[in-house]
């Protein structure tokens, strides 16, 4: 077991450069994953276990003769990389064809996976783009429990499918979460007649059709259909409907299956933004105090040089300068009396 987490370890590190190490010595990882997609510059995205996505999406870069360029990535949230159990699910936007999974765009950094007999025109993502595939090439990974933490039976066992770099990292979230029994990714093949999982065993699609959770127990009579919309399927086996097992492994993979962050420009962008609005609002107010301030200040000054030395000469200023709630208050007052006075007078 200290094997398997020493190794895994290591390849974690391969795939992210963001690592730090404390005073004892014990190495802490952010699992990243690098998508590169030009060689002008080898500006790469970055693809975050845990991570929430979502930002603008961007065209792979035409100066290098990508297979796929002059498509969008990223973009896509977290909340929307669930799919369906049918091929072809889980596009927040860029399907125009539901019937074909090709010239689609990759919303969250990561091709979709591909299937035997060419199923969905899905051989344009095959085999032989595995060496730049995101990720890595297709893999898959055994997911077994024990009985000492759910109560599952001996053949429940559930299989990930996807590229080799997601299944090793999503592999420490399911140990973590739902006791899995720690196992390599081996290569899938998934256009191979001795393939032992086929389209038909998958249970559910994530991030796009790229990433996918089978058992051999079920069977999807219903999966070689040619539309990516329909949610059509053959009911799972009512032990697997409400399988704890398979309910933490779902949430897990949801939730921390890596996809592409926002691009580094954004987040810098956001924070700045951020700061400013702030600084707006305490300038704003430091402002409005110290108006209010000099303007009771002024006040309390004035009041002190009319009733002290300057008492003479605030009687004058009353006279030729009077405030004019005092002169419309008197006037009202003269006005009054004077009505009172031609009443008196007219008194028979």
């Amino acid at each position: 077991m200290r094997l398997f987490w020493v190794f895994l370890a290591f390849q974690v590190l391969a795939v992210s450069p963001v690592t730090r190490v404390n005073a004892a010595g014990t190495v802490f990882v952010r699992p990243q994953i690098r998508v590169t997609t030009t060689f002008a510059d080898f500006n790469a995205r970055i693809m975050d276990h845990w991570g929430g996505g979502g930002g603008k999406f961007v065209k792979i870069s035409k100066d290098s003769n990508h297979p796929f360029q002059g498509r969008t990535f990223g973009g896509a949230k977290r909340k929307e990389i669930r799919g369906t159990r049918t091929f072809g699910s889980g596009y927040p936007y860029g399907v125009g064809n539901q019937s074909t999974i090709a010239k689609r765009p990759f919303p969250f950094g990561v091709w979709p996976l591909y299937w035997d007999q060419d199923f969905m025109n899905s051989s344009e993502y095959g085999p032989q783009y595995d060496a730049i595939r995101p990720g890595g090439l297709i893999a898959y990974v055994p997911l077994r429990t024990t009985q000492d933490h759910f109560n599952v039976t001996q053949d429940e066992i559930y299989y990930a499918i996807g590229d080799r770099e997601s299944l090793l990292l999503t592999m420490v979230s399911y140990v973590t979460w739902c006791h899995v029994t720690p196992a390599w990714p081996s290569k899938f093949d998934p256009t191979s007649p001795n393939s032992t999982i086929k389209l038909e065993n998958v249970v559910q699609y994530f991030r796009a059709s790229s990433f996918a959770l089978a058992s051999l127990v079920y069977n999807n009579t219903l999966a070689r259909t040619w539309d990516s919309e329909t949610k059509d399927s053959t009911p799972l086996p009512e032990v697997m409907e409400h399988s704890p097992f398979r309910k933490c492994l779902d949430s897990v993979t949801e939730n921390a299956l890596p996809i592409v962050n926002k691009p580094p420009g954004t987040q810098i962008a956001g924070t700045l933004i951020i700061v400013f609005v702030c600084t707006v609002y305490i300038w704003a107010f430091l402002i409005f105090c110290m108006v209010v301030s000099i303007y009771y200040i002024l006040v309390a000054i004035r009041g002190w040089l009319w009733s002290g030395p300057f008492h003479d000469l605030s009687v004058l200023w009353d006279k030729y300068f009077p405030d004019p709630e005092i002169k419309r208050w008197r006037m009202e007052e003269i006005r009054a009396d004077r009505e009172y006075e031609i009443r008196y007078e007219r008194y028979p």
